[in-house]
């Protein structure tokens, strides 16, 4: 064999664990942990960053991430979880309305945590949602994410302007009563949603592979996040929001997400199955 080549299964060894070494390093440099991330999607995601770093191994990358904290700061918007949309998935809003609006107006005050809020999308329906039913001062919205970028964004409620004919029509079909645009206002080329509607809203940062319960909820979202997880990670957030959860709260997850095999399946009774709506009841 000629000095430096190596076979297919021992490159593919070797690229393994640079991946290792370089999630390692992510994580003992600055504490993020996504060593239990799903491999493919994980690997598609470093290779972006790769490309646009201009490098040809991971361990190349992992020299840029460990000494230019922008090149992590680059990678980390790679690697969370940004596909998201006002009122996405119409048909789950519509059944918040039926489900669970309810169940909070029996509660005096109660607490939303939006597990990977990603840019704002999805707590700020929430917050329209709850405004509409009267509930804006009498529910408090947790909103977090592992990444400080799209938070930020979040906080400035500042959404493209071409989206908001989608969103329109997203809002509709989940119920909505009022005409849409009453809640933002258009400027060049983005649509900036009422700062009223997150006045109560707490953004902070967390992560859910290495951060713990940080207070009880009465409902818990966190839609299309688990996906990019491996088992072992999936079944520690889902140990985390049993935790964080409060008797009879609800546990809101993905169209491809679901509480069968988790820890806590026992711990469920469906609210709404289809709409992967579900209530804890021990």
């Amino acid at each position: 064999m000629p000095a430096g080549h190596l076979e297919e299964g021992e490159e593919l060894e070797l690229e393994q664990l640079e991946v290792e070494l370089l999630l390692e390093g992510i994580h003992r440099r600055y504490g993020f942990d996504f060593r239990e991330y799903a491999p493919s999607s994980l690997k598609r995601r470093l290779r972006r960053r790769m490309d646009g770093e201009k490098v040809e191994t991971f361990s190349a990358l992992q020299n840029l991430i460990l000494h230019d904290p922008a090149v992590m700061e680059r990678l980390l918007l790679d690697l969370s979880v940004n596909v998201t949309a006002m009122f996405r998935d119409p048909s789950f809003y519509a059944a918040f309305r039926e489900r669970v609006v309810p169940a909070l107006r029996t509660y005096p005050f109660s607490r939303i945590w939006v597990a990977g809020c990603s840019t704002g999308e999805e707590v700020y329906s929430l917050a329209i949602l709850l405004a509409e039913e009267g509930l804006s001062d009498r529910v408090r919205i947790y909103a977090t994410d592992i990444n400080e970028s799209v938070i930020n964004v979040a906080r400035l409620g500042v959404f493209p302007l071409d989206k908001m004919r989608e969103y329109t029509q997203n809002y509709i079909r989940a119920g909505g009563s009022r005409s849409f645009s009453e809640y933002y206002v258009a400027r060049y080329d983005g649509a900036r949603f009422a700062a009223s509607l997150v006045d109560g809203v707490v953004f902070a940062q967390h992560n859910l592979a290495s951060d713990s319960a940080f207070n009880e909820f009465h409902v818990i979202t966190c839609r299309n996040v688990m996906i990019y997880f491996a088992q072992s990670l999936q079944e520690h957030v889902h140990r985390l929001f049993y935790e964080s959860l409060a008797m009879f709260g609800v546990l809101a997850l993905g169209q491809k997400e679901t509480i069968r095999f988790s820890p806590h399946e026992s711990s469920f009774e469906g609210l709404d199955a289809e709409e992967r709506l579900y209530k804890k009841v021990r």
